[in-house]
């Protein structure tokens, strides 16, 4: 959010917590709403009650994900599959149902959708939170057949290791867990996610970056890392 802020855009951020952010920088370019994207009809709600200009989206980042819990399947929690699924496949999808008609109808538009290294290769205990980011990227992936010819563009970035509240969630809190996921190397941070972002986005009308996988450099795959004693 600060990253597009940063190059002059007007921005609508939607989260399930309050945003902050400093408010000379927004300058009156950002408006925020506490929204949680699994539910449908407050999607929906939500981006009809934005002024018209402000439903001229040109930019979409689904950026709403989480993994919970590390475990084999058949000891996962049925609560938090429904978490995951909710929020990272269906969350999707509500939110780009309604942005999507309006770029077609203006013919441009990006859609960056941020999945993971998780949506490519399996790890131990990652199942159901892998799922969801495999049909992160094939729902990209079909959608650029879908818009084929409207001039809207559609990118799947799949991170690996961030350092985010990721792990934190992951692990229901559990800091110190969490903490050392990321311990013995320098994992990507968020900006460096949003700088991908915003490169995809300012690409020339006629160029469209289909797919990035993006990770650290101690990151050779799921789980080839390379960690500093």
């Amino acid at each position: 959010m600060l990253t597009f802020l940063h190059a002059g855009a007007t921005v609508i951020g939607w989260a399930r917590r309050p945003i902050e952010v400093v408010e000379q920088l927004a300058d009156g370019r950002l408006y925020t709403h506490r929204i949680d994207v699994r539910d449908r009809e407050a999607v929906r709600t939500c981006y009809a009650s934005l002024p018209q200009t402000l439903q001229h989206i040109d930019v979409l980042v689904n950026n709403a994900g989480l993994s919970r819990g590390l475990s084999p399947l058949h000891q996962g929690s049925d609560t938090d599959w429904d978490e995951m699924i909710d929020t990272n496949i269906k969350g999707l999808l509500w939110v780009t149902k309604c942005v999507l008609p309006g770029m077609i109808q203006r013919g441009s538009g990006t859609i960056i959708n941020v999945a993971s290294i998780a949506g490519r290769q399996p790890y131990p205990g990652g199942n159901v939170y892998s799922a969801t980011k495999a049909a992160v990227k094939m729902i990209s992936d079909s959608l650029q057949i879908d818009i084929n010819g409207t001039g809207v563009r559609v990118c799947s970035i799949d991170p690996g290791m961030v350092d985010t509240e990721f792990s934190l969630v992951r692990f229901h809190g559990d800091a110190q867990r969490a903490q050392s996921v990321y311990q013995g190397l320098t994992p990507l941070t968020a900006e460096d996610v949003a700088d991908a972002a915003l490169w995809v986005a300012t690409r020339p009308p006629h160029v469209s970056v289909h797919d990035m996988l993006l990770m650290p450099t101690a990151q050779a795959t799921a789980t080839i890392v390379s960690r500093k004693v």
